[in-house]
C-alpha cells in the first residue's frame, strides 16, 4: 500500500526519521512530505504515532494526465467501491503545480473526479459530491508535469489537533512544531527538561508524551480519523494496534519535566491542557519569571519559545534577550539549550555560542531554532 505523510518542508528529515523508527524504509522525499510504502498495520500505527506529520493520504492511483480526455479515461479505471463508502459524502481538493497542469483547470479536475465516482460501480447509490460537508471524505489530486497522483485524506482533522488543547493563550505553538523542536534538539525523555517560558504548555506536554512513549494521537475519539470511514477499514486491526500502543506507554517518567511562565493564567491554561492530555501529574508546573530560575539538576535540556516582540515591544525584547543569555551562561553551563526565536530577533544580545541554527516556520512567521 502506498501512502503520503505531509509536513512543513523544513521538517521533512524529522518526519523521515520517525517513519524509519516505525520500520518504514521505502521512502520517497517530497517537497512538503514523504511518500512511502507499507502494510495496513504499520500505516495504522503511523496515524497514531507520528508526532510531526500534518496530514496522511492513502494513494489511490498515479497516472498520466496531460489533457482532460486522458484524465477522464484514467479516472474511469478506478474501482471506487474499493475506496469509498456510499453513505459518506466526498469533496475534491486539486493541487495544480505547474502551467501544463494549471491549463487543465481546477473546475475540470474536480468535475472529472466527481463524475468518475458518480458513475462508479456501486451496488446501490454512489457517494454524494458535496464540497461544503463537514464530514466529507477528501479526494486529493496532485498534478505536476502531466501526471496525477490521486489520494484520499485519511487523517480527517489535521494531525496537530491532538484533542487536548485549551484556549486562553494568544500565541500558541502547533503541537507538530513543538514535537519537531524536541526531536531536533535530540530530546529522548532520558534527561530533565525545563521550559521556563511555557505559555500554554505545548512543548512540555509534547515532551511528556515523548518521554512516556505515548502515542500523540491515541486520545482522538472513535470515528475521528477519516480512514475509519473508508471502504476496507479494518476495525479489529485498528483496535489491536491502538491497544498495543496504550500498553507500550511508560507509567513512570524517566526524568522530570519542569515548566513555568511569568503569567499565572497561562500556567493554568497549561495545567488544564495537560489534564486533558492525561499527563498533568507528570509535569512540575509553576509561575515565575525566567530570570528566577536556577538549574534543578546538574544537566538537562532547557527549551524555550522566546517572545518575538509583537506584544512586548523592541526595547523590552532587547532587555529580555540580554537577561536570557546571562542566565543561561552563568547558571546553566552543564545544560543543553534549544531556543526558538524569530528570524529577525536580536540574536547577538543572547551572546550564545550555537552548534546549530535551524530555519523553521511558525505559521507564516520565519523562525530559527538555536541549539547550543
Amino acid at each position: 500500500m502506498r501512502w503520503i505523510a505531509t509536513c512543513p518542508h523544513e521538517t521533512v528529515d524529522v518526519l523521515a526519521a520517525e517513519l524509519r523508527d516505525l520500520g518504514i524504509r521505502d521512502q520517497q522525499p517530497l517537497h512538503r512530505g514523504i511518500a512511502f510504502a507499507t502494510d495496513l498495520e504499520t500505516a495504522y500505527r503511523a496515524h497514531l504515532c507520528l508526532r510531526t506529520a500534518s496530514r496522511m493520504q492513502r494513494v489511490v492511483a498515479e497516472f498520466a494526465a496531460p489533457d482532460p480526455e486522458t484524465l477522464r479515461a484514467e479516472l474511469r479505471k478506478i474501482e471506487w467501491p474499493e475506496w469509498l463508502r456510499a453513505h459518506r459524502p466526498f469533496t475534491v481538493v486539486p493541487t495544480l503545480t505547474d502551467p501544463p497542469s494549471q491549463a487543465l483547470g481546477e473546475a475540470t479536475v474536480i468535475a472529472s473526479i466527481a463524475e468518475s465516482v458518480r458513475t462508479g460501480a456501486f451496488s446501490k447509490s454512489a457517494p454524494t459530491f458535496c464540497a461544503d460537508a463537514d464530514n466529507a471524505i477528501t479526494v486529493v489530486a496532485f498534478l505536476r508535469q502531466g501526471r496525477c497522483v490521486l489520494g484520499l485524506d485519511t487523517a480527517g482533522r489535521a494531525l496537530h489537533k491532538r484533542g487536548w488543547r485549551m484556549t486562553g493563550h494568544p500565541a500558541v505553538l502547533k503541537e507538530t512544531l513543538a514535537a519537531s523542536i524536541l526531536l531536533l534538539a535530540g530530546y529522548t525523555g532520558q534527561e530533565p527538561l525545563l521550559d521556563p517560558m511555557c505559555g500554554s504548555g505545548t512543548i512540555a506536554i509534547e515532551a511528556a508524551y515523548l518521554a512516556l512513549n505515548k502515542a500523540p494521537l491515541i486520545h482522538r475519539g472513535k470515528d475521528d480519523f477519516a480512514l475509519e470511514h473508508l471502504a476496507g477499514f479494518d476495525r479489529a486491526l485498528w483496535r489491536r494496534v491502538s491497544d498495543e500502543l496504550r500498553a507500550a506507554k511508560r507509567n513512570v517518567l524517566p526524568a522530570p519535566i519542569y515548566a513555568s511562565d511569568i503569567r499565572p493564567e497561562y500556567v493554568e491554561v497549561a495545567r488544564s491542557s495537560a489534564l486533558r492530555a492525561r499527563v498533568e501529574k507528570y509535569l512540575e508546573l509553576s509561575s515565575k519569571p525566567f530570570q528566577d530560575w536556577h538549574p534543578p539538576s546538574a544537566s538537562g535540556l532547557l527549551v524555550a519559545n522566546l517572545p518575538y516582540g509583537e506584544r512586548i515591544g523592541a526595547g523590552a525584547l532587547s532587555t529580555l534577550y540580554r537577561e536570557v543569555g546571562d542566565v543561561i551562561k552563568t547558571r546553566f553551563p552543564g545544560w543543553r539549550i534549544a531556543l526558538l526565536v524569530a528570524a529577525d530577533a536580536p540574536l547577538h544580545l543572547l551572546a550564545l555560542t550555537t552548534k546549530q541554527e535551524i530555519s523553521l516556520m511558525n505559521g507564516a512567521l520565519p523562525v530559527k531554532l538555536l541549539i547550543a
